[in-house]
């Protein structure tokens, strides 16, 4: 049994597992789990692979900060806090930043900061049993992790007061209707959905997918004519290789021995991807 509460895998496919092993805890955040998870995106940020997929062993994702250690130390909890978001927050700025498609598995609660872990995935996919919720003001405290930041650009503000404000928890079910997430499925689909879907990713263009989270993540802060700019930009960059000049030419290959005999002499005929 594995004595690292956050591990990185590194398989085959491409595919590179974010780990929360630490089940006993409900993968709570401690000063050593944080720096471990902040350590572990690092490593991951070196060589990202082709996706990355984030997961919990266990019944839940993560339980937020542990208060069993934040409890008791006086005048040096806030410190304290202090160092464990900070070192959460390189974690989450790390994963956020990620040139590489990120895959997010929920299952179980994710509370407090792991609301805002489980939110660094560019898809998430939440099993029935997620239970979502932020819970800092039940105990006194305020947001970490990016949440007060994500939730606002997911959600819009009046649905990220109300998740802040008043800690109400939202089911997997909740979650998809709101758009925190990206699509639910039972518990025992979960780990072979986020797989399955991370190993599409990275099996797929990685020019292209870079490129593409790229203009999501610029778009956020661009205007319309900005934005049209950059597509442009981009898409004629990407034009201009051989991965996508060879792409088009074996879509179109496979268009003209798909089509009947007869259509044949029409070989000159636009032809898309629709």
């Amino acid at each position: 049994m594995s004595t690292q509460p956050v591990r990185v895998v590194r398989h085959s496919d491409g595919i590179v597992e974010l780990l929360l092993d630490d089940p006993g805890r409900g993968n709570a955040l401690d000063l050593p789990t944080a720096e471990a998870l902040r350590d572990a995106a690092s490593d991951i940020a070196q060589d990202p692979g082709g996706a990355v997929l984030l997961r919990a062993a266990g019944g839940n994702f993560c339980v937020g900060g542990d208060l069993s250690a934040f409890a008791g130390r006086g005048t040096e909890t806030g410190s304290y806090v202090h160092a464990v978001a900070t070192a959460a927050h390189a974690a989450v700025q790390t994963l956020h930043e990620l040139p590489v498609p990120v895959v997010t598995a929920v299952r179980g609660a994710a509370a407090g900061g792991g609301v805002g872990l489980a939110l660094t995935g560019d898809i998430v996919v939440a099993a029935r049993s997620a239970r979502f919720r932020l819970a800092y003001t039940a105990i006194g405290l305020t947001p970490d992790c990016g949440a007060s930041w994500v939730l606002q650009r997911l959600l819009g503000p009046r649905r990220a007061a109300d998740l802040i404000l008043t800690n109400r928890v939202l089911t997997g079910d909740d979650a998809e209707g709101w758009g925190l997430v990206s699509r639910v499925v039972e518990d025992a689909e979960l780990d072979d959905t986020a797989y399955r879907t991370a190993a599409a990713l990275a099996a797929g263009s990685r020019g292209a997918l870079r490129a593409a989270k790229a203009l999501l993540r610029v778009g956020a802060d661009l205007s319309l004519e900005e934005q049209l700019t950059e597509e442009a930009r981009s898409i004629a960059v990407l034009a201009g290789g051989t991965e996508a000049q060879d792409a088009m030419e074996s879509f179109l290959a496979a268009r003209r021995r798909d089509r009947a005999p007869a259509e044949r002499s029409a070989d000159q005929e636009p032809q898309s991807v629709s």
